[in-house]
């Protein structure tokens, strides 16, 4: 059974970086048509944060656009997400999506939590 396992979320400093990660699980990256990063704050509705196709260009969401880049390893089946610039405002648990090919089906991760605060 594919599974996404997302990583590396954790308190940050304003100002701060940080790094996540989505490693698949039980398959491969190429099971997927697209993959993205996606949060998550209390009370608010999922947003994306970064998202694009095998091979295509990724689409960053607006309030993280120039601060995110979202990059694949495809021979370790690794996608990672970066941010910098960090705001408290980006405090939410961050989520890795995959669309898989051919059924359009979509499988979310369990979530990591990023708290940015001082």
């Amino acid at each position: 059974q594919v599974q996404l396992v997302e990583s590396g979320g954790g308190l940050v400093q304003p100002g701060g970086s940080l790094r996540l990660s989505c490693s698949v699980s039980g398959g491969s990256m190429f099971s997927f048509s697209r993959m993205g990063w996606y949060r998550q704050a209390p009370g608010k509705q999922r947003e994306l944060v970064g998202a694009g196709t095998n091979g295509g260009r990724t689409v960053y969401g607006d309030s993280v656009k120039g601060r995110a880049t979202v990059s694949r390893d495809s021979a370790k089946n690794v996608l990672t997400l970066q941010m910098t610039s960090l705001k408290p405002e980006d405090t939410a648990v961050y989520y890795c999506r995959g669309v898989g090919v051919g059924d359009d089906n979509e499988l979310w991760g369990q979530g990591t939590q990023v708290t940015v605060a001082s």
